[in-house]
């Protein structure tokens, strides 16, 4: 297998594994234990259901280890193509793993409250989990930011269909409007949300396309292979 393809695979399947483990501790665990203005039901749920908020936590962790490989991996794939955008890529996805990270720690906290109260336990938890999911919120612009160079490597490589490109290029725009429009417009969270419908199209559209193709066979003659792309060393 050509070296460019297996970097184009091995970034689809990190960006796979992002996705993944996004979906579920963040849609899925942490919807089943956080109650949104009730703080007793969120304390409870927390108790009853401490391997569940275990779990959640190590989701959120997964994330952040698959989210800085694939920054790594794509900086690697597309550092040929256009090595500033290839920077701001890896740059950006790093960011996003940080927020990931502090969120993660926010909810380890949040348990050790649940299960060894400290203090008002029912408002401490609360009070955690709102600002894991205030991270995420503002968070939200550096999810968009990460799409926008990402979407320039596609345009600017020819590696991928153009079209994958000005959707990355557009839903990253879209993804940093809604963390503006969530909290100066909370009353049209709708609106937010239809923002980043995009995002999620060119999002999976770049992850199948990775796994599946890796990249168009004129690349393979055209690159330069990311693995002879460092300068010899002097002798």
């Amino acid at each position: 297998m050509h070296t460019l393809t297996r970097t184009a695979r091995l970034t689809g399947l990190f960006y796979l594994g992002n996705a993944i483990t996004g979906v579920l501790g963040f849609l899925v665990v942490r919807q089943q234990l956080f109650a949104a203005g009730d703080p007793d039901a969120t304390l409870a749920n927390l108790v009853a259901h401490e391997s569940l908020a275990r779990a959640g936590i190590a989701l959120e962790l997964g994330m952040v280890v698959m989210q800085t490989l694939a920054a790594v991996w794509f900086h690697r794939l597309f550092r040929t193509a256009d090595s500033l955008a290839a920077f701001g890529i890896a740059a950006f996805g790093l960011v996003n793993a940080v927020v990931g990270l502090v969120s993660a720690a926010l909810l380890a906290t949040a348990v050790q409250v649940a299960v060894d109260p400290v203090g008002d336990a029912a408002a401490n938890v609360q009070v955690l989990y709102l600002v894991s999911d205030g991270l995420w919120g503002v968070g939200a612009l550096f999810f968009g930011l990460w799409l926008i160079p990402m979407g320039w490597c596609v345009l600017r490589s020819g590696w991928m269909p153009r079209a994958l490109g000005w959707i990355l290029v557009g839903g990253g725009v879209g993804y940093m409007v809604s963390a503006f429009i969530r909290y100066l417009a909370p009353e049209a969270p709708a609106v937010a949300e239809a923002l980043a419908y995009p995002a999620s199209i060119g999002e999976f559209w770049m992850v199948g396309y990775l796994l599946i193709l890796g990249v168009r066979r004129h690349a393979l003659n055209e690159a330069p292979s990311p693995a002879r792309t460092a300068a010899p060393v002097a002798s």
